[in-house]
């Protein structure tokens, strides 16, 4: 299975055995949406509801931290989900959040995991098959699975401050990064380019081919062939950055989970205004 598959293919597929659906969807606070009713409202017959805003990690002193193994494992088996179960995980969020949930389950080590290119929206646009209320499903037992990926502390993003070995590249808005007046952000971390995550989506919402994302990056000055670390403001749409450079062929990137809640919360780190390139 493909890590992006179309609508095509889950149409063919959503039946097997082994294939679980699990709707990811997670809004901002402010966004005046409930993703658990949409749920209940519509969703892609027989997919489950992953809850992606409670799976995190409550205990950390990082902000919406990634969730422990423990913490995925018990989740896993809620959900019914094997180790050996093929994933596909869909959104129909401004944030693109199936991608913070695709990196989790690539953390902790599941192979067969895709996202949903366009998403519920594409799903729903050519007339296909959606469900009201909740979807049963048999617990399973889930092995306590290792962590693979590489997820930097706030520690390992200040080292980088004075050595620049990773690139950092900036999922956020142009205001934010820059500290624009009344964005609710004082800059970026010092060094960081510039990357919305909306510009890796084609105008249907489906995500852009591996040149033009190649592209995408190369334009902001970040070379692929080198470290890169993706930041946004709390570690969602940095996912999105990490899924696409996924796509254009570099799977080594790492994540600062966290991001500006943790770094521009600090008044000890230090940080850079203005916008991308001055």
């Amino acid at each position: 299975m493909d890590r992006l598959v179309s609508t095509d293919w889950l149409a063919q597929h959503r039946k097997d055995a082994d294939l679980v659906v699990l709707d990811a969807t997670m809004h901002l606070p402010d966004s005046g949406r409930d993703a658990r009713a949409e749920y209940l409202a519509a969703h892609i017959r027989g997919a489950r509801f992953l809850d992606l805003a409670s799976f995190i990690d409550e205990g950390s002193e990082v902000p919406k931290a990634l969730p422990t193994a423990e913490q995925f494992a018990a989740r896993m088996g809620s959900l019914g989900i094997a180790r050996s179960s093929r994933v596909v995980l869909y959104d129909d969020s401004a944030i693109k959040s199936a991608a913070r949930a695709w990196f989790i389950f690539d953390h902790y080590g599941m192979d067969q995991v895709a996202i949903l290119d366009g998403g519920l929206a594409k799903w729903q646009a050519e007339g296909r098959e959606t469900s009201e209320g909740g979807e049963a499903c048999d617990p399973v037992d889930f092995p306590l699975p290792t962590p693979r990926r590489s997820v930097r502390s706030k520690a390992d993003m200040l080292a980088n401050c004075a050595t620049r070995e990773a690139q950092v590249v900036d999922a956020r808005d142009a205001a934010r990064f820059a500290g624009a007046p009344d964005s609710g952000s004082d800059g970026h971390i010092p060094g960081a380019a510039n990357l919305h995550f909306p510009r890796l989506f084609r105008e249907d919402g489906t995500w852009k081919g591996a040149p033009a994302l190649r592209a995408e990056f190369a334009e902001v000055g970040v070379d692929l062939d080198r470290p890169v670390v993706a930041s946004c403001n709390s570690g969602m749409t940095a996912c999105v950055l990490l899924f696409g450079m996924g796509l254009a062929g570099k799977d080594d990137a790492a994540l600062y989970d966290g991001s500006w809640m943790d770094w521009g919360s600090d008044p000890a780190t230090p940080k850079e205004s203005g916008a991308h390139g001055e």
